[in-house]
């Protein structure tokens, strides 16, 4: 069985935060209904590349959901959504601060229909304080949170910007499945609903923790940069170039891992120097590099395949699926959408006895689920042909 079999989630939120969070708690077992505007429906549906008449993210991003348009512009919509919250468990919203009172769908509103609903709303700086009203997307939140001060190899540039969302998605995504699961934990035990309030900025916060430890401890400021130990700041920590120009991580930062990993390079006289920084660094790291050139990545990885010395690949997205460890474990799928062909996708992080993830569904059409969800919490034919005569819904 499946942890959240039986539970039921509105899901109010566009593009990347909220609906990975409604995605990854739709691989437990919740049932999810995606809650669009009618004129155009969550922006992600329309960001290229698009298969055939999708997104490709969007298509990624929310599979097994069930898509219902409902113009929350209109009083109609707004009271058809609260009869809709009476039957759901957890609400999921990423409006500006104030917006959803503003709709009439404020928490204590919400509350009033189900006193045992969860409401989660994900912002950029949180639901209150002096910058809760300012827009924002991932790079702004992680120059606000103090993490991209961290991010480059050279305190005389700019910081670098990461390829990917860990605003969104580390401190929006993540954040928000830890707080809902947090509260309907609660919910078992008091009978109480709650507000979730995810900021994606203090949701960074906790990636500081050790660099606020040596703050306190040296009130020196951690800085990016070639010495810093993250940074590749010592020859036992960092990328290495082979021979093929593909590259290898080396974490051997204990000793025993460092005297293995120079042993099969024909090394040893390195075994003290794992530590060097400075001039003593970069001599260490032409001897190791001169080496790791002679040979492919590949070859490399062959001969460290039997070596505990913390040497793996640095691996690019179309070599992942096919990597033997994923391959046995399962963590790609290939799912089939019926207008957008298949997709190969990672399945769930979560792995726990006799809770499989359910089966794949495709990502829905806008308001390809309207009648029915509407007919299950209690509509009838003429409520939804008035909802619709007043364009409400599609």
């Amino acid at each position: 069985m499946l942890p959240l079999q039986g539970i039921r989630i509105l899901d109010l939120t566009r593009l990347l935060p909220g609906p990975l969070c409604s995605l990854m708690l739709a691989d437990l077992g919740a049932e999810v209904l995606k809650l669009e505007a009618p004129q155009g429906g969550d922006y992600a549906r329309w960001f290229p590349p698009l298969r055939e008449q999708m997104s490709a993210a969007f298509a990624a991003l929310n599979r097994n959901k069930r898509s219902l348009s409902l113009d929350l512009k209109h009083p109609s919509a707004v009271e058809a959504c609260l009869r809709l919250v009476e039957q759901v468990d957890i609400v999921i919203e990423g409006f500006r601060p104030g917006v959803m009172e503003r709709l009439g769908l404020s928490y204590e509103t919400l509350k009033a229909r189900n006193s045992g609903v969860i409401m989660c709303s994900i912002s950029g700086y949180g639901q209150d304080g002096p910058m809760a009203q300012r827009a924002g997307h991932d790079l702004n939140y992680l120059a606000r949170s103090g993490l991209l001060s961290l991010f480059g190899a050279h305190t005389n540039e700019a910081p670098s910007m990461p390829g990917v969302q860990i605003g969104d998605i580390a401190g929006g995504s993540y954040q928000a499945v830890s707080s809902i699961l947090a509260a309907l934990f609660r919910r078992e035990r008091t009978g109480e609903g709650a507000h979730c309030d995810v900021s994606m900025t203090e949701g960074l916060l906790p990636f500081l923790s050790m660099e606020f430890g040596n703050l306190n401890a040296s009130e020196e400021v951690p800085i990016r940069g070639d010495d810093n130990i993250l940074r590749g700041g010592i020859p036992c920590y960092g990328i290495y170039q082979c021979g093929d120009g593909k590259a290898l991580s080396v974490g051997s930062l204990e000793p025993k891992f460092w005297i293995q990993f120079i042993n099969v390079l024909g090394l040893p006289a390195l075994a003290s120097e794992q530590m060097e920084t400075g001039a003593g660094k970069e001599r260490v790291r032409a001897q190791v590099e001169a080496v790791l050139a002679q040979k492919t990545r590949d070859e490399w990885l062959e001969i460290f395949a039997t070596i505990d010395a913390c040497v793996e690949p640095v691996l690019t997205l179309d070599e992942l699926a096919e990597d033997a460890h994923f391959v046995e474990r399962g963590a790609f799928q290939t799912h089939e959408h019926p207008t957008e062909g298949s997709f190969v996708l990672p399945r769930s992080p979560f792995r726990m006895t006799d809770a499989e993830p359910p089966a794949h569904v495709g990502a829905p059409g806008l308001g390809e689920h309207t009648v029915d969800i509407l007919k299950e919490c209690g509509f009838d034919d003429e409520e939804i042909e008035s909802l619709r005569q007043q364009g409400c819904i599609l």
